[in-house]
């Protein structure tokens, strides 16, 4: 009976989400329609969070007799992986989609006051995107269903490689990044409806914005993480196709924060700063595609069923194609104001915008590519690190230099270079002799990492003397953002770094043996079985030690879990602050010895350090009461 009510719930918010819609953009703004408005949201969110809570009830509770839950949850699981197991997998990740995409607009309903006058158009927005999300949920990926009148005792279980933490808070997190820009996006559309040339949509959507794309830089940045040591795949960005779509609306998002400032700053760009409001979100729905179509195999993949893909194909077609319709036919009202100044913060702030969008056209492309390829000539082809390296390698160093001379520029004004300031020349100096140090202590002639290092150290001394003059001499107006841009210069020397000095290499051990790879010496101790309670294990228990003088012991595993019979790689990580020693254990040989892959990682936790600085500073940026200008 209470999936019934959980049913019954989730479509009569569909009615009231549609009911806000319909007479949101249908009917003028009047203090009585716009209380009218946000009383009817809140109730349809209510409804639809009852919803989903009593859906996490019943997964807590192992109701087997929920199909969904039946396939992909287990007695045995903790209760967080229970609870996890509701965005497993499609239908309950695209329940949990919709529920957020709903809280945003509750969040803002409830933040923003009712005498604003582009509120009601933007709930009503919001509203029927989530109808067409739960229509879509609803129709052809129903949760509800049951398994009735025999309940299996027991479940499927979830997936293996998703019982981890880091991987249950990694969707949610992501989420929380796609569907926050449906409030820049809805913002911005209900500009264009209202036509009034004077609101000032920018300064509403700019902390929403700015949350959005911290939430988006986080779940990323978990993803990475969980890849690195869960999948024992040992890196932390592999090109796979669902990570590409993930990082478009992040590219997309940091180009438009960046826009967005100089919109709010001037009214310039604001034609451009709508466009991007419109991508980010446009992109954010294509991945949602893409994961949940079928039409491409990743580790990632919620779903393989076409006939779903196609329905949300064509309402993401119907979104796009009503965004830029409504925009095409209302640029008269979005002219910018002033031309913008040559080498001012405008003219930079735009030139870097022309490089992420070259870099998210390169993405789209090696994602889509091999789809056409394959509809074409009935063949598999890849799109692999070679491509993308090719276009980002270059484009981040130009847009790196152009980051580090931005520093100087000022609003609305160019930069006097007849005169090169103590910090510029500080920074090129200090970054130009720690290449050359690099270069000659490393031996190496890949130009294009030593170029990378060059500009991500540029940058790196730049803003530290930028956080400096603004701690000491307060001569910085928002050093968070400083930050920021710091980060991303320790982002490019960490991933420069990992790339130059990281090894790898395949070992074959027999137990009581040692063997020597670089400066480690690594000694097979034992071989040892153990149960948990829903799986089995292997594991191989080494001691290292190096040249520095450090021992320690690793201790990989492989895994056979009982209900579906998979086997896991389980790593084993030794963690200092210049390298990771990272052990993976594979199948023994017929000599007894096993096959034991070694990998040492410079400077990788540096990487997901520097994602997390960047968000760090958008995340104080949010609470301060400073303008969060990029």
């Amino acid at each position: 009976m209470i999936i019934e009510i959980s049913h019954f719930l989730s479509i009569l918010s569909t009615g009231l989400f549609f009911l806000v819609g319909s007479f949101a953009l249908t009917t003028n703004n009047t203090p009585y329609t716009s209380n009218l408005i946000s009383r009817t949201y809140s109730h349809a969110f209510l409804f639809l969070s009852s919803s989903f809570l009593i859906y996490i009830w019943l997964a807590i509770t192992d109701n087997f007799s929920v199909q969904y839950i039946a396939n992909h949850s287990n007695s045995a699981l903790p209760t967080f992986y229970k609870i996890s197991s509701i965005w497993s997998a499609h239908e309950g990740s695209m329940f949990l989609w919709i529920f957020f995409l709903a809280l945003w607009g509750f969040i803002f309903n409830i933040k923003i006051k009712n005498a604003e006058i582009l509120k009601p158009k933007t709930m009503g927005i919001i509203s029927l995107i989530i109808v067409g999300f739960l229509l879509f949920l609803l129709i052809t990926s129903n949760p509800f269903i049951t398994i009735l009148p025999i309940a299996p005792l027991n479940g499927a279980d979830i997936n293996p490689v998703l019982q981890d933490p880091a991987l249950a808070i990694h969707p949610p997190t992501l989420y929380l990044g796609y569907v926050g820009f449906v409030i820049p996006f809805a913002c911005s559309l209900a500009f264009l409806i209202n036509g009034d040339p004077d609101a000032k949509w920018e300064k509403l959507v700019n902390k929403w914005s700015v949350s959005a794309w911290v939430f988006l830089t986080v779940g990323i940045t978990l993803g990475s993480w969980w890849a690195y040591y869960e999948l024992g795949w040992g890196g932390y960005w592999f090109w796979d196709p669902v990570e590409n779509v993930a990082l478009m609306p992040w590219l997309a998002a940091t180009a438009f924060l960046h826009s967005l400032s100089v919109s709010i700053k001037s009214s310039q760009l604001r034609t451009w700063t709508i466009l991007l409001s419109i991508t980010v979100f446009s992109l954010s729905l294509f991945g949602a595609f893409i994961v949940r179509s079928g039409i491409i195999d990743s580790v990632h993949s919620f779903a393989n069923d076409p006939q779903r893909g196609l329905y949300l194909l064509a309402f993401i077609a119907v979104i796009i194609a009503t965004s830029l319709s409504l925009f095409v036919s209302r640029l008269s009202l979005i002219k910018p104001s002033g031309n913008i100044k040559t080498f001012s913060k405008q003219s930079f702030i735009s030139i870097n915008n022309i490089f992420f969008v070259t870099l998210i056209f390169s993405v789209m492309l090696g994602v889509t590519y091999p789809l056409i390829y394959e509809y074409l000539y009935d063949q598999k082809i890849s799109v692999g690190a070679p491509f993308y390296n090719a276009i980002f390698i270059p484009i981040v160093i130009l847009a790196s230099i152009f980051l580090f001379f931005s520093v100087d520029s000022k609003w609305s004004r160019s930069i006097d270079f007849r005169i090169f300031t103590k910090p510029i020349v500080l920074s090129l100096f200090f970054a130009l002799t720690s290449t050359f140090a690099i270069y000659f202590i490393f031996k190496t002639n890949n130009i294009a990492i030593l170029l990378t290092i060059f500009t991500g150290l540029i940058v790196i001394i730049r803003y530290l003397i930028e956080v400096w003059a603004a701690l000491v001499y307060k001569k910085y107006l928002n050093v968070f953002s400083a930050i920021a841009h710091f980060a991303l210069g320790l982002l490019l020397v960490s991933i420069s770094f990992n790339s130059l000095l990281s090894t790898e290499r395949a070992l074959n051990i027999k137990i009581n043996e040692f063997e020597e790879y670089k400066d480690l010496t690594i000694y097979f101790k034992d071989i040892r079985v153990r149960k948990d309670s829903n799986y089995d294990a292997i594991k191989a228990e080494f001691n290292i030690k190096d040249k520095y003088g450090n021992n320690f012991d690793l201790s990989p595993e492989k895994r056979r879990y009982f209900t579906r019979g998979q086997i896991t790689t389980e790593t084993a990580i030794h963690i200092s602050p210049l390298r990771d020693i990272y052990l993976t254990i594979g199948d023994q040989l017929e000599d007894g010895s096993w096959i034991v892959n070694v990998q040492i990682n410079f400077l990788i936790r540096w990487i997901w350090f520097s994602a997390c600085l960047m968000a760090f500073a958008g995340i104080v940026l949010i609470f301060s009461n400073r303008k969060s200008n990029i």
